[in-house]
């Protein structure tokens, strides 16, 4: 591994970096820098070993919610994902748990400060920011509290542009540049107040939130909590999946986009919704092969255009297929997957397996809802919004945390303003699944006079030149009698309703049109209605989230059309004078063109565009260009086997899906029992990850859910040295002088709850 040091969209950071320890070896880190990130800079992909049964560890989810990544920090053990890496710092794999003390040497507790806030949000993702800046409005005291060192959750990793509305939700603006705006607009309002480094353990009984904000406990009473939560990313139980290697999407753009870490060299998604589509882009731009992608459902359920544009840049995607097993001894090698039927059973004889060294698994999420579970038992006044309310695109929890904070605002009687009812209707629309997919097959420029094919719903229109001094259109080419003037039109790859429409904001001819009461229509290029042409700007090709709109100009030379695509992999992959791949909208290869243009505009917003010429027949085809050569993602000659339920289903303490499937088909309904006899959901985790995989085994076994009693959870969320609730100082100097931080046996106080 290594880090990234040129990126099409992100700075890699110029900051000095300094020594720590992995095993006694010297790596490097940079300030504020996560130590899993730090490990795997330098190399490392297995943190420890589990003391059960010796296997490897790694990373999983690099947000905390797992225990897969760790590691003894100064002898004492930390989660690496979460804990910032210090000069001189020595990292020791955790290969045993650690040993209590002999005896207890407390250190000196303090007074527990107790802070009382009208609206306490736990989270600054787009939701809690949101929310914050729309209870500011109203004058509310809002504490808002996060546990990483910027605000911004799953915006800060979104290096691509925003789908959904322009207006509503910044579309158009990459994510990571919301996320600073949404920031710097709620750092600038009087009456919030934001805490980084700051974790929500516990909604206890009394109506008390327990904050561990950086190393002290603060107990928090609020009038009103907001849990914007987010959500973790769902397991997936096969043969191999505890492997280092095999980690969460959100834990990938974690090293790849925050931390500019090469997380990989040749990686394999299991997921075709958004996050896995989304995610093979990103690891593209950051140099990764991407050998392939498996989807279950005979069709990726995430945006076309996504789909669309990971296959033209040439990464192969298998739909009705799935992962059979992760193989490798210490950490991932390969990976085997095979056609599934209509059951979704494995298809025997269509097993291949393919080299890698990383299996992404972004198979969906869950709602990070114990906050509100505790509140609600407890009679404390919850709202949630964003994913920890409902699954959706990050647009969506933008506008959910708007009219979230403004229903507090009302029920705490700040404001008599009600909630517009467009508000409830744009919510809909960004929160919609994708839509039907719109017929439009590309036209030659030879068919402008009908456009048979409706690829527009309009006839391409001539320049501006060839229009009459009355307004109306000059006559357009016939198939055959092409115009000698030639025009310049825009090609619309988006075929399928998905909330989107930058677009329409940024033509300075008014040429595109999408409907504004529901922006989910695909757009229209409306020139023949309102009299103009397209003078070739290419605005709308650099704006477009998907990368799917291309400008066709035939105004240079009728014969040979001059494309513009939209590409972000810097302006030094391509230079005029080379010869490029092109590819239509599926992926397939319409030929190899002159690149005659490439141009690097800082209005563009780090978007190249780079101009091709191409035949008149080829032209309106090209929806982009090939990035990754086809021998990427060739199968291996052989096929590496599955092992047999033997399946981990509890990462923490190691249980299979054919210990618990056992139990189940024994006659045990109640996951406590189950819990009690195989220590499943007991480990650091607190039964994060392994509590829908159960659930999934009861139901593969025929047991209803309503038969089924659900886990109890801990009463505290996040681990937490039980001294620190005690109010304990957690530097070293504030201490007695007979406890030595870095001797484990003299921890005292340090056990994890």
């Amino acid at each position: 591994m290594a880090r990234i040091n040129e990126h099409p969209i992100l700075t890699p950071s110029s900051e000095a970096t300094f020594p720590l320890t992995f095993q006694g070896q010297v790596i490097r880190a940079l300030p504020g820098e996560m130590l899993s990130s730090a490990l795997f800079a330098a190399g490392f992909r297995t943190f420890g070993k589990h003391p059960k049964d010796g296997s490897p560890q790694g990373i999983f989810c690099a947000n905390g919610q797992c225990s897969q990544c760790m590691v003894l920090a100064d002898g004492i053990p930390v989660k690496a994902c979460m804990t910032p890496a210090q000069p001189g710092m020595r990292i020791e794999p955790l290969t045993e748990l650690p040993s209590l003390p002999d005896r207890q040497t407390l250190p000196p507790t303090g007074e527990i400060e107790t802070l009382e806030v009208e609206v306490l949000i736990i989270g600054g993702g787009p939701a809690g920011l949101s929310a914050a800046l729309e209870l500011a409005e109203h004058g509310m005291d809002v504490l808002l509290i996060d546990d990483k060192d910027r605000l911004g959750g799953k915006l800060v990793l979104q290096t691509h542009r925003f789908f959904g509305s322009i207006n509503a939700v910044h579309a158009g603006t990459r994510g990571i540049d919301i996320g600073v705006r949404l920031a710097s607009d709620v750092s600038e309002k009087p009456t919030v107040r934001t805490w980084l480094n700051s974790t929500a353990l516990a909604v206890f009984s009394d109506g008390i939130v327990g904050v561990l904000r950086d190393d002290a406990y603060v107990r928090i009473r609020p009038q009103m909590l907001l849990a914007a939560t987010g959500a973790r990313e769902k397991a997936l139980v096969f043969p191999g999946n505890t492997l280092p290697g095999v980690y969460g999407a959100g834990a990938f753009q974690t090293l790849v986009n925050r931390d500019l870490v090469k997380a990989a060299d040749r990686l394999f998604i299991v997921g075709g919704g958004n996050v896995g589509l989304i995610a093979g882009y990103h690891a593209l731009q950051a140099g990764i092969d991407v050998v392939g992608l498996v989807e279950a459902l005979p069709q990726c359920g995430g945006y076309k255009v996504h789909r669309d544009k990971l296959a033209r840049m040439g990464v192969p995607i298998y739909t009705s297929h799935t992962v059979l097993s992760a193989n490798g001894a210490e950490a991932v090698e390969s990976v085997t997957i095979s056609q599934i039927d209509e059951g979704f059973r494995p298809v025997e004889g269509t097993e291949r397996t393919y080299a890698c060294d990383t299996v992404l698994i972004a198979v969906g999420l869950d709602p990070v809802d114990e906050f509100t579970e505790a509140a609600n038992r407890f009679g404390v006044p919850v709202y949630t919004a964003g994913d920890a309310d409902e699954i959706a695109e990050a647009s969506a929890a933008i506008f959910s945390g708007k009219i979230t904070g403004r229903q507090i605002a009302l029920d705490m009687k700040r404001t008599s303003a009600p909630i517009p009812e467009d508000w409830a209707r744009t919510t809909a629309i960004l929160k919609s699944h994708p839509g039907k997919t719109i017929d439009r097959t590309a036209p030659t420029i030879q068919t402008t006079e009908d456009s048979a094919n409706r690829t527009f719903r309009e006839r391409e229109t001539p320049r501006n030149d060839n229009a009459r001094s009355d307004g109306e259109l000059g006559a357009s080419p016939t198939p055959d009698e092409p115009s000698s003037n030639g025009f310049a039109f825009p090609v619309f790859h988006c075929t399928q309703e998905i909330p989107c429409n930058p677009c329409t904001s940024v033509c300075p001819q008014g040429l595109i049109h999408i409907d504004e009461a529901d922006i989910r229509n695909v757009p229209d290029y409306i020139a023949d209605q309102v009299g103009k042409a397209c003078i070739g700007c290419t605005k709308c090709v650099s704006i477009c989230p998907g990368l799917a709109i291309t400008l066709v100009d035939t105004r240079e030379n009728v014969e040979m059309a001059n494309v513009t695509i939209p590409f972000e992999f810097g302006d030094s992959a391509l230079e005029p004078g080379q010869m490029a791949l092109a590819m239509d909208v599926n992926g397939d290869l319409l030929g190899e063109f002159w690149v005659a243009r490439v141009t690097a505009m800082p209005s563009n917003d780090r978007t190249v565009l780079v101009v091709v010429e191409a035949p008149r027949d080829k032209a309106a085809r090209i929806a982009g260009l090939r990035v990754q050569e086809p021998w990427v993602g060739e199968p291996l000659p052989d096929v590496v086997r599955p092992l047999e339920d033997e399946d981990i289903v509890c990462r923490c303490e190691r249980i299979t899906a054919g210990e618990i499937r056992a139990l189940i088909q024994s006659g045990m309904r109640d996951i406590n029992e189950i819990k009690t006899v195989t220590r499943t959901g007991m480990g650091a985790c607190g039964g994060k990850t392994c509590q829908t995989l159960i659930a999934r085994l009861f139901r593969e076994c025929g047991v209803p859910e309503e038969a089924v009693t659900k886990n109890v959870p801990r009463p505290l969320f996040v681990e937490v040295a039980l001294g620190t609730l005690a109010g304990a100082s957690a530097n070293p100097q504030d201490s007695d002088e007979n406890v030595n931080p870095t001797d484990p046996h003299s921890l005292d106080g340090k056990v994890q709850a």
